[in-house]
């Protein structure tokens, strides 16, 4: 038995992390910045560049979505898709993309909050959870896989 990763299963794993970080940025930035309008991407200049924040953020979030999408396509059509391994990187994907929003945008150059006016606590706590649930999910998906990536 070989002692190196198994590249398709590395592959659908970071394929499937693109998706999880892209959609998790779509549902940020479609719920939060636009139906709630809690918050744009930065906040700490003109309405006008929160809403080109927010554009840029959508045009990165479309990347990722089609470059993982294509990728997992790819693994699909050559039937090397390795399926635990992409559930384990999307969810790895999505709860890093949140934890980083709510440790590092949020709190460490606060380029904005979830919301404003209210007592942050519970939104900050709820945000970051909802990160770490996501990555331990993911870690655990990982590990059931017994698998190195």
């Amino acid at each position: 038995m070989s002692s190196r990763p198994d590249p398709h299963r590395r592959r659908s794993m970071l394929a499937a992390a693109a998706v999880g970080v892209g959609l998790m940025a779509a549902v940020d930035e479609i719920v939060f910045h636009q139906l709630l309008a809690w918050h744009h991407f930065y906040d700490r200049a003109t309405p006008a560049i929160g809403l080109l924040s927010d554009g840029l953020l959508h045009s990165a979030e479309v990347v990722l979505l089609a470059a993982g999408g294509c990728a997992l396509a790819d693994l699909l059509r050559r039937r090397a898709l390795v399926p635990r391994a992409a559930w384990a990187g999307f969810l790895l994907g999505a709860g890093g993309f949140q934890l980083f929003d709510g440790v590092v945008d949020h709190k460490v150059l606060r380029v904005h909050q979830v919301r404003y006016g209210v007592d942050l606590l519970p939104y900050d706590v709820a945000w970051i959870a909802a990160g770490v649930l996501l990555l331990i999910a993911g870690a655990a998906v990982l590990a059931r896989s017994g698998a190195r990536t």
